[in-house]
């Protein structure tokens, strides 16, 4: 009968285990909770990441209000483009196709209205505090 090393056995289980447990502990160092209307999570940039989608011709949410930094990312959930075009100037997506989404960080403070310049019932009210 082969003599075994109890230590060696012990040494070769920690890998396993090591990896187990950062498998159950990855998922939680990211998580934070989600609060308000969008979902919103904190970047590495000090901001936060909010979502609106279009989709049944609207924006959803209608109104959103988030602070300087933030990221907003509209989302087509439309079988059809869209746009997301302030109506002083200030930003504008351009067409964005089915399935697709633009992002736009929110820089100066003030309420800005858009809409969907292809759709023009579309409207929305981004508030950057």
């Amino acid at each position: 009968m082969p003599h075994r090393d109890p230590l060696a056995s012990a040494r070769g289980n920690r890998v396993p285990m090591l990896i187990a447990s950062l498998a159950l502990a990855l998922p939680l160092i990211g998580a934070t909770p989600l609060t308000g209307r969008a979902a919103q999570h904190s970047s590495r940039t000090g901001g936060h990441a909010h979502t609106v989608i279009i989709e049944s011709m609207s924006f959803t949410p209608r109104v959103l209000v988030v602070h300087r930094g933030d990221r907003i990312t509209w989302i087509n959930k439309d079988p059809f483009p869209h746009t997301v075009t302030s109506a002083a100037g200030k930003f504008d997506s351009h067409e964005i196709s089915p399935d697709a989404s633009w992002t736009y960080v929110a820089r100066k403070a003030g309420e800005y209205h858009y809409v969907c310049t292809l759709h023009v019932t579309m409207k929305g009210v981004l508030e950057v505090r």
